[in-house]
């Protein structure tokens, strides 16, 4: 099994956690925080470049759920229990909002905190999760 790869970066009281492989390249982070979010430099998140709250803002936007965050020198007191939300996006993945209890193919069991995405357009190599593939075979639903 490969190692999900994660990668963090700190403004010094919040620790963004972005992890590749559930981006959708929705650019939902690069519209609403350009001066934080550039694909073009590396790297490509500073997250020193806004305040605490508006990361938490955005974050809670972001429709893949590649991006999450942790509080610094503390645990996290906003993990609390998310209501449960179905959003279809207009040529895109499903995105279920709160925690959901996922079983595999496989039988294998494992927990989504925050947003889901699943994909719709069948083309995902990363069924049943959202990989971006609908933006190469141009779906539309």
């Amino acid at each position: 099994m490969e190692k999900e790869i994660v990668k963090e970066y700190s403004n010094g009281e919040l620790t963004v956690i972005w992890k590749p492989a559930k981006c959708i390249h929705a650019a939902e982070c690069v519209k609403a925080l350009p001066e934080v979010y550039n694909p073009a430099e590396k790297p490509w998140i500073k997250a020193e470049n806004a305040s605490t709250q508006a990361l938490k803002d955005q974050i809670a936007k972001c429709p893949s759920g590649a991006l999450s965050y942790k509080m610094n020198e503390k645990e996290d007191q906003e993990s609390a229990s998310l209501e449960t939300k179905v959003e279809v996006l207009a040529n895109g993945p499903l995105l279920i909002y709160g925690t959901l209890h996922v079983k595999n193919k496989d039988g294998k069991e494992e927990t989504k905190n925050k947003t889901t995405a699943f994909c719709r357009c069948g083309s995902s190599n990363n069924k049943p999760y959202c990989d971006g593939s609908h933006i190469k075979v141009e779906f539309r639903g």
